[in-house]
C-alpha cells in the first residue's frame, strides 16, 4: 500500500526540493510541481510532489493520520483496550 503524505517545502533548488514533517526531511522531485514555492504544503507520494494544499487542510489530513495510528495501535494490541480490574 503507498500512502501520499502532506509535508512542507522548505528548500528548493530547482526540480529538487526537501520537504519537512515533525523534523524529518527529505528530498523530492518537483517536475510535477514546477510552480511550488518554499513555505507550501505539497502532497508527496512516492518522492514525487503530486499536489498543493493549504495549511489548514495539510493540519487536517495529518491529524486523520494520527487518529488512524492510534486506532492501528489499539488492534495491534488489545490488551490496551481492556478496563482495568479493580
Amino acid at each position: 500500500m503507498c500512502l501520499a503524505v502532506p509535508m512542507k517545502l522548505i528548500k528548493r533548488d530547482g526540480d529538487i526540493g526537501v520537504v519537512e514533517l515533525g523534523g524529518v526531511t527529505r528530498e523530492v522531485s518537483l517536475m510535477m510541481m514546477p510552480d511550488a514555492r518554499v513555505g507550501e504544503y505539497l502532497i508527496i507520494h512516492a518522492g514525487f510532489a503530486i499536489q498543493r494544499l493549504d495549511e489548514e487542510e495539510a493540519r487536517q489530513t495529518l491529524e486523520l493520520f494520527r487518529q488512524m495510528g492510534e486506532d492501528i495501535e489499539g488492534e495491534l494490541n488489545p490488551e490496551n483496550d481492556k478496563p482495568s480490574q479493580s
